[in-house]
């Protein structure tokens, strides 16, 4: 099968498809044949070798790339009762160090790993989901915010930012969404209250549209103490790149990293199908040009997530 990898850290160039045998699942395991993988942040770190430089992850001779799938179940290992060939399915998984990801024709993944995908699906639109969405959930789950407070949501028009405002309106939270001018229409039709632009001096807009400032912020845009001086007095702020700034004003300062969770994916993807929340996918790439999709994600801009499709 083919596998997009990373041998030694650098540029997109640095990134090979190569040809491996495929996997067996072991006990507890599934194999999976992959419909669809979509590329993230975390990928561009395996392949800059930042969590090797910083002791994260230990040094291996090759890395494999993709945190989120959905596919058809192509085996299973002894133990596994929940899935059976031709399940479809839908999965995240958090380890940056295994040598071989998502980014395959075929996954061996955990069984616990996995949530299962309604029959009819879109596969490929599913594989935009996990990652994004499951960290939105996780971060509004850290804020602690309760229906009818203000959430400040920083990055909003990302993959990440979107399914924050979306997730943000199923709990009744009120929002103020920060982002390019040219997304506030975007933002207000999946629930956004107030608009601020990315040109505008971000706290004085906030705290003039809500006075003495918003319950709680996410800042998927790492501006740190830029949007957490947003927050009033007491509230709280979460940073989904590691940026909290050091506490102020009794604020709770959190930084957060996701983490893999089927019973939180299997309420999203009920969601999606409902139409809670929307599957967004900018552009789907042959696994062979995984290099240009890591640089169209690297260069910003897109409203949605780019799928592999081997």
């Amino acid at each position: 099968m083919r596998a997009a990898v990373v041998k030694k850290f650098g540029g997109p160039e640095v990134l090979e498809v190569i040809d491996v045998p495929v996997p067996t699942p072991g006990p507890g395991e599934v194999l999976v044949k992959v419909a669809g993988a979509s590329v993230n942040n975390a990928d561009i770190i395996v392949r800059t070798g930042i969590n090797v430089q910083y002791g994260a992850t230990a040094a291996r001779a090759q890395f494999g790339l993709g945190c989120d799938v959905a596919g058809t179940v192509a085996a299973v290992g002894d133990g596994v009762t929940k899935f059976r060939v031709g399940d479809a399915v839908v999965g995240t998984q958090e380890r940056l160090d295994r040598p071989l990801g998502t980014q395959a024709e075929y996954v061996v993944l955990e069984a616990w790993e996995l949530a299962a995908a309604p029959a009819g699906i879109d596969l490929i639109q599913l594989a935009s989901l996990g990652l994004n969405a499951t960290t939105a959930d996780q971060a509004l789950d850290t804020l602690g915010l309760e229906r009818g407070q203000w959430l400040l949501v920083t990055g909003a028009a990302g993959g990440v930012g979107l399914y924050v405002v979306e997730l943000a309106k199923v709990r009744g939270l009120r929002v103020v969404a920060q982002a390019n001018a040219d997304d506030e229409q975007l933002l207000r039709s999946v629930g956004a209250e107030l608009f601020v632009t990315r040109d505008e001096d971000l706290v004085r807009a906030v705290r003039r549209l809500v006075p003495g400032g918003v319950d709680g912020a996410i800042d998927a845009a790492n501006l740190s103490a830029g949007a957490a001086d947003a927050v009033r007095h007491g509230g709280a702020f979460v940073s989904l790149l590691y940026t909290a700034p050091m506490a102020r004003r009794e604020v709770v300062m959190t930084n957060m990293a996701w983490h893999t969770d089927p019973d939180r994916l299997a309420k999203l993807v009920a969601y999606a199908v409902s139409g809670v929340i929307s599957l967004r996918v900018a552009h789907t790439y042959p696994l062979e040009r995984v290099a240009e999709a890591q640089e169209k994600l690297a260069g910003g801009g897109l409203r949605g997530r780019i799928v592999l499709v081997p």
